[in-house]
């Protein structure tokens, strides 16, 4: 089996179309060229006789079944001189008289006129076997410049198929292919080793990646523990007033957000590797914890926030990534609303996160989930959407936001695309 774009097949193709051009032009230019040869041979034939026959005192035109003279003098005009060429000027004519196929050469010698006719019945019967040959040359030639051409292509294709089944089957983890040991020093050769020193380059750059991603684990989880650790020690301080251990339960929680933003970013940065086996979550849970964890930023207002779960959904996720959608979705609606609701509706295949805030302008709708882009009343870094738009990405998910300047703003994640059942 072959793809319609298959090298191959085209570069068979091109020969097969190379070959029946080539071919079909030069049976064509062989048949005319006959053809016209024989003309020729019929002419000067028809002039040797009329040049003989002509030389006697009196013109004896030759009557053969294929050779008939005529002429018109003022001295002689020959009888039953067929009417389709009696009116002719002098030349040579292809007619067909009586329902027979003539060669007609009209000559002036002297104050005469010589007509000189040839049956060439024969002569076209011949032509068009000869045609039939040359039709069948060019079929000939077209199915071997196909095959020809096929040939040719599997041989020189056949370097380049290798070095794709190779790159094809190889593994992240495959540190050297050694591609250019597949080829010949040629063309593709030199391919395969630009295969090599690129491979040789990204896994250099994975390694890097790889050391940055460990460092940075470490570095900022040490120092994340470390806050978490004392904050722990002052909660025990029974000495601290209410507004002090309210600080300090806002410590807590940066921290604990932080080191959950860290492991998802880290999650993030690594290739995708999802397993549904080893999931226990539930969406609702999450959802109900990121509501609860936000509480503390009404402060007072009058805003109420309610979670609704018509259905839970089934599906695979790593709870950080979750609830870094969820959390940046409430953050954003209560940061745009003073009064009023926040409404979070999970069901089966989608989660609906409605508020009653300031909404968004149609050009600032556009572009919300471009990364660095804020509104003219943001405060942030313009980040925060732009994360949930690649979280949902890795997941398959997709984002839709509806927006009415001073009417609120509602963000749909719908879940289709990576729901998983149970069976």
């Amino acid at each position: 089996m072959f793809q319609a774009n298959s090298l191959r097949l085209r570069v068979a193709f091109l020969f097969a179309f190379f070959g029946a051009g080539l071919s079909i032009l030069v049976s064509i230019g062989t048949y005319l060229a006959v053809k016209e040869i024989g003309h020729q041979l019929i002419d000067d034939t028809l002039r040797s006789e009329l040049h003989e026959h002509s030389a006697y005192p009196i013109f004896e035109p030759p009557n053969t079944s294929t050779m008939n003279g005529y002429i018109i003098s003022p001295d002689d005009v020959s009888e039953f001189i067929p009417p389709e060429i009696k009116g002719l000027a002098p030349g040579s004519y292809n007619l067909r008289i009586k329902n027979t196929a003539q060669r007609v050469l009209i000559e002036d010698r002297g104050r005469a006129r010589y007509f000189m006719t040839f049956n060439t019945t024969s002569q076209h019967q011949h032509e068009d076997e000869y045609s039939r040959y040359l039709a069948l040359f060019a079929l000939t030639m077209t199915v071997m410049s196909s095959a020809g051409g096929f040939w040719l292509a599997s041989r020189v294709t056949r370097s380049v198929r290798r070095l794709a089944k190779q790159v094809g089957n190889a593994n992240p983890e495959d540190a050297d292919l050694e591609l250019s040991s597949l080829t010949d020093n040629d063309e593709v050769g030199a391919l395969a080793r630009a295969f090599d020193r690129y491979l040789r380059r990204l896994q250099e750059f994975i390694e890097r990646e790889n050391y940055f991603t460990a460092d940075v684990s470490h570095e900022l989880r040490t120092p994340l523990a470390i806050m978490l650790g004392s904050v722990e020690v002052l909660e025990q301080d029974q000495t601290l007033s209410d507004k002090q251990r309210e600080r300090i339960a806002r410590i807590r929680r940066a921290a604990q957000d932080m080191t959950e933003l860290t492991s998802a970013l880290l999650l993030m940065a690594r290739e995708q590797q999802r397993t549904t086996e080893d999931q226990n979550d539930q969406v609702g849970e999450v959802v109900r914890s990121c509501v609860e964890k936000h509480l503390p930023l009404i402060a007072g207002r009058k805003i109420r926030m309610e979670v609704k779960l018509i259905a839970e959904p089934d599906l695979s996720f790593e709870r950080p990534l979750l609830e870094i959608v969820v959390g940046n979705l409430i953050r954003n609606a209560l940061f745009h609303t003073n009064s009023g609701f926040l409404l979070l509706t999970l069901q089966e295949d989608k989660l609906i996160v409605q508020d009653s805030g300031a909404g968004m302008r149609p050009e600032e709708l556009a572009r919300a989930l471009e990364r660095y882009y804020k509104g003219s009343s943001s405060a942030g870094s313009g980040v925060g959407l732009s994360l949930v738009k690649r979280i949902c990405e890795r997941y398959g998910w997709h984002i839709l936001l509806d927006s009415q300047q001073g009417q609120g703003t509602t963000v749909t994640i719908e879940f289709a695309a990576n729901k998983h059942i149970h069976k």
